[in-house]
């Protein structure tokens, strides 16, 4: 399962990059991250781990992630594996003329026989939930940007 969401944010990639890499602006500027719990630093964000407790359809959620790609004031790449699943998340920025476009893109690849079950059953829904998630936590990042930028 792939989902993916972007929003044009009028600031620049480094400030951008500065929240999205940054934990301790999470909690206080994404409604859905309740908790960040640091695992392993990283080396200049290549490596972070970090345990995210979040809200997720109405319950609480907790996903060990760590960052396993990275190119600077341009992309990184996560990985997570829980519930037979591995996913993937990628949040990325695009540089235009005035306007930098912030994406995410998650994709969800099930390992074991219930996660390929429920992919099989639950599939579109959880596309559109995750859709709704992941433009919810872009319109964050959009709004704690665009009133902190220079």
């Amino acid at each position: 399962m792939k989902a993916f969401a972007s929003v044009k944010i009028y600031a620049s990639k480094e400030e951008i990059w500065a929240m999205v890499t940054d934990p301790t602006k999470w909690t206080e500027n994404i409604r859905a991250i309740l908790k960040v719990e640091v695992i392993e630093e990283g080396h200049d964000f290549l490596g972070f781990k970090w345990k995210e407790t979040r809200e997720m359809f109405g319950k609480e959620a907790n996903e060990t992630m760590v960052v396993t790609d990275l190119k600077e004031n341009e992309m990184y790449k996560t990985r997570a594996e829980s519930h037979g699943s591995v996913y993937i998340t990628t949040v990325s920025i695009e540089e235009k003329e005035d306007y930098c476009i912030l994406s995410q893109s998650f994709e969800g690849m099930p390992q074991k026989l219930m996660a390929k079950v429920m992919m099989k059953l639950m599939g579109n829904s959880i596309k559109k939930s995750t859709e709704k998630a992941l433009k919810e936590d872009l319109l964050d990042i959009k709004t704690y940007v665009e009133n902190h930028s220079s």
